[in-house]
């Protein structure tokens, strides 16, 4: 897949930096799906830094963007304290972002590190979406927990970490349903499901990971600003994240509502969800243009 920065390959083929070089940027930035706020961002800082160091030539300005993204990408530094403490994590997301599929590559890595995991089923509403994540869960090694279609969501969840008390389980994921965060009595439900997992929680770390497919762009970053307004998010599964051509969001997120991504989903194998690498993301980056 050709590298995100393509579409800004002939731009720094010009030799002296300009005002309309910098209105180009922008352009083409928000074109890349970075988005208009978080390309304004980019191109002020840009423009700030490149005046106190006095440069004039764009090939000079190609090494200090690369070098800007690479600061403020990684300026929000992810965590995994789930990893080495018992936790509780509250996978939302919007209805086809690839939420079940990332629970189960979740479950299977962390399977894969000796812990043992049990899975909610708390997404009733969708028909078969209790069978998917049980078959998911055969697949990673995990226990689940589920009830019938239609069963109250919240209800369901006080089952589930009653259930994972009991069995000593390391981590428990809760599925929810696909919410249409411009939905407001669906949001009202994940707010009341987020309460019930803080108080029958208690003894686990409780976290928010939402679920975004990379391939949307800017609806990406309005899905996560929306969830955001109604509970914790504590970082982000970045779906289809095959490539760096879709990118662009990941500099939206990070930047403009600073929550990390922690994984990236690669494929739809087991194994497909990788740490995400900020630096050696921006590397990928401009890999079309050194």
């Amino acid at each position: 897949m050709a590298g995100f920065f393509s579409k800004l390959k002939n731009l720094f083929t010009v030799s002296d930096v300009s005002e309309e070089f910098y209105e180009e940027l922008e352009e083409r930035l928000i074109l890349s799906d970075v988005g208009a706020v978080t390309s304004e961002m980019i191109v002020e800082r840009l423009k700030s830094v490149a005046w106190d160091r006095q440069i004039l030539r764009t090939e000079q300005l190609r090494r200090l963007l690369k070098e800007q993204l690479q600061e403020q990408v990684m300026c929000v530094k992810p965590s995994y304290p789930w990893e080495d403490e018992k936790a509780l994590l509250f996978i939302i997301g919007v209805n086809g972002v690839g939420k079940t599929t990332s629970i189960g590559k979740l479950a299977y890595a962390l399977r894969k590190q000796g812990k043992k995991v049990i899975m909610v089923a708390a997404d009733t509403f969708r028909a078969g979406a209790a069978d998917q994540l049980t078959i998911w869960a055969e697949r990673a090694g995990a226990d689940i927990v589920a009830q019938h279609e239609g069963a109250d969501p919240s209800a369901v969840l006080y089952d589930g970490i009653a259930a994972a008390h009991a069995r000593n389980a390391d981590t428990v994921i809760c599925d929810t349903a696909g919410r249409l965060h411009n939905k407001k009595n669906l949001m009202q439900e994940l707010e009341k499901m987020h309460r019930v997992v803080m108080k029958a929680g208690e003894d686990y770390q409780v976290k928010s990971l939402i679920v975004l497919d990379a391939t949307t762009g800017q609806n990406a970053l309005n899905q996560a600003r929306a969830f955001k307004e109604v509970t914790d998010v504590d970082g982000i599964i970045l779906t289809k994240l095959d490539g760096t051509a879709k990118g662009g969001v990941v500099l939206s997120v990070q930047m403009e509502l600073e929550l990390p991504v922690l994984y990236a989903g690669t494929g739809e194998k087991l194994q497909d969800l990788e740490k995400f690498d900020a630096h050696a993301f921006v590397e990928k980056m401009f890999e079309d243009e050194d």
